[in-house]
């Protein structure tokens, strides 16, 4: 019989789980039981912040190796011009405050330091997400429902 963590997960599902993360290049993959849950992380995932009487997590680190970076380096930047509003978590993104309702903004639209221009839901927690320049939407990077890293790019302002 194997080990159980917290009368869980056994320690084989928790290196599987690391496995996927490390192939996928994801930043995190939770698994949760009501009140428990268990977090792998990648190598690009900032620390989880635990909510207040939440359990601690086992976060055993990701072995496998990261792919090695390309040997060369484009000689044009892939980087949009214009200021950048990244994400400040992972989570999911959401252009709306709910499926009904239209999008915070739209490429074309003016906004000021302060507005809220996306929600990421995080743990079941919906984070409104502010811009913090002047500016006009020029490119919205994400697609609503799509899964987005910590410090990824999401919108370009200009």
């Amino acid at each position: 019989m194997s080990e159980k963590i917290y009368n869980m997960v056994d320690l084989e599902t928790i290196e599987k789980l690391a496995d996927i993360v490390a192939a996928k290049e994801l930043g995190e993959i939770t698994i949760a039981d009501g009140e428990k849950y268990i977090t792998v992380k990648g190598k690009k995932c900032l620390p989880p912040m635990p909510l207040a009487g939440a359990p601690v997590a086992a976060s055993p680190a990701v072995s496998a190796a990261a792919p090695a970076a390309p040997a060369e380096t484009p000689a044009v930047s892939q980087k949009p011009a214009g200021k950048s509003i990244k994400a400040p978590l992972v989570g999911t993104f959401y252009a709306a405050p709910s499926p009904d309702q239209p999008p915070f903004v739209q490429v074309g639209d003016t906004v000021k330091k302060g507005d809220v221009v996306l929600i990421i839901e995080s743990m079941k927690l919906m984070n409104e997400v502010t811009s913090d320049v002047d500016g006009v939407v020029q490119e919205i990077l994400v697609k609503n429902g799509d899964a987005v890293e910590y410090d990824q790019p999401l919108m370009i302002l200009s």
